[in-house]
């Protein structure tokens, strides 16, 4: 299921090869910073550069005995060069590295799901103009309410997407920040300004003050801000999900050739790519949670964080980019009925327009109070009878006695909910 909807190179991103290349990457700038201030002879850092290689497997044998995953890249790393292996690491700990390369895998992670948000924003775009003046129901407590278009629903949604997407860059640049700073964040062993320099390189800001690490708080944001751009999937998937139910079935989902709705009823065409994106909703909450727990830790660190970040970092990406490219899909192949939102519309036989009919009583002079009276009866009376609200309005002395027959008409026009359109897509589209 993953393979079909994520991006590659999101899972690339994260897999052992491109983490201990971001590593050594880190380890060797360092080096080029210290052999600028005489402190590393540039023949060891030429050697370095030329020689040092990334040996997973091992890697891994290595920390099977020392239980230390930087220990056995460092063990490895230096084995491939030789003796000048011994800069390697000069003034740093472990989290010197790892903090480091997991804001530059965060950063570009972020900018995969950025590029993923983009396109859903096309994509909504295109809906929102194909339907702006697709008429529908708008419902609120799940029940009738007052016209709308699918492309204002759209709209919102768009909108949405854009507050996604500038969340998502308030958090990319939270956590992109750098630290090279030692084992008590002191510079005990090492100049600030090797930090500023392999922070510069990194494209990484370096980070103000920490102790052994940097602050979880910033994870956790990056953490929540993909938490609510998963909840803003649900919602949509969950909007089509109801507007797929057979009662209403005014949009579908894509149902592809060959495709199977139930191994026991052949009728069936049911939402679940909208299901599966809002369970995977879940999953993400989860993990913005345990990154929450992750801010509160022991003195200048402990590393009840590191087990929990190793699995909720990378999934939670991995879901996001998975769950807008699923998502996008969907949108693009979306089935709308319009002919069913026109039935749907007159399902209450006109009762979605008594406010119209209610300000209109109003306009003409009539207290609000007898007004509302007026109007509430006439909907009750069509509503228990299943009868049209319009005729019972015509035939009502006190609102004959206000109101013109072209007057009343007037009031059952859905297309006097679309008037004010053009103004709303200005201020979400420009």
């Amino acid at each position: 299921m993953i393979d079909r909807y994520t991006l590659p190179k999101m899972k690339a991103l994260w897999g052992f090869e491109h983490k201990y290349q971001t590593w050594l990457k880190i380890e060797i700038l360092v080096l080029e910073a210290l052999a600028q201030r005489g402190l590393v002879p540039k023949k060891a850092l030429h050697k370095i550069k030329t020689k040092a290689k990334i040996d997973i497997k091992r890697i891994d044998e290595i920390e099977k005995v020392v239980k230390h995953d930087v220990i056995a890249f460092l063990t490895a790393v230096s084995g491939s060069v030789g003796p000048e292996g011994r800069y390697l690491h000069w003034g740093l700990t472990s989290s010197d590295i790892l903090d480091t390369a997991l804001a530059i895998l965060m950063k570009e992670a972020s900018q995969i799901i950025k590029e993923d948000l983009i396109r859903l924003l096309k994509v909504i775009e295109q809906l929102a103009y194909r339907h702006k003046e697709t008429v529908m129901i708008g419902r609120s407590h799940g029940i009738h309410g007052e016209p709308i278009t699918l492309g204002l629903k759209m709209a919102i949604w768009y909108e949405e997407t854009k507050r996604n997407l500038q969340r998502l860059e308030q958090a990319q640049a939270v956590i992109s920040v750098g630290k090279l700073s030692g084992s008590m964040g002191t510079f005990a062993h090492l100049d600030p300004e090797v930090e500023a320099y392999v922070c510069a390189k990194c494209g990484l800001d370096p980070v103000p003050v920490s102790n052994q690490i940097i602050q979880r708080d910033r994870h956790a944001q990056y953490l929540t801000a993909l938490a609510i751009l998963a909840s803003s999937i649900d919602k949509f998937s969950t909007e089509i999900r109801h507007l797929q139910r057979t009662e209403v079935l005014e949009v579908e989902e894509p149902f592809t050739e060959g495709q199977k709705g139930s191994s026991s009823m052949p009728h069936k065409r049911n939402p679940i790519g909208c299901e599966n994106l809002s369970g995977l909703a879940r999953v993400v909450r989860a993990n913005a949670l345990a990154a929450l727990e992750n801010i509160a830790l022991w003195h200048e660190r402990d590393i009840s964080h590191s087990s929990v970040e190793r699995i909720i970092i990378p999934d939670s990406t991995l879901l996001i980019d998975y769950m807008l490219n699923r998502f996008i899909v969907i949108l693009q192949g979306l089935q709308v009925y319009p002919a069913r939102m026109r039935l749907n519309l007159d399902l209450t036989h006109g009762l979605i327009y008594s406010q119209k009919l209610l300000l209109t009583l109003v306009e003409k002079g009539l207290i609000r109070e007898r007004a509302y009276e007026i109007v509430q009866r006439n909907a009750m009376r069509a509503l228990k009878e299943d009868h049209s609200f319009e005729e019972w309005v015509h035939r009502d002395p006190a609102i004959r006695k206000v109101l013109s027959e072209r007057e009343i008409k007037s009031c059952f026009d859905p297309r006097d909910y679309l008037k004010h359109l053009d103004k709303i897509y200005k201020r979400v589209f420009g």
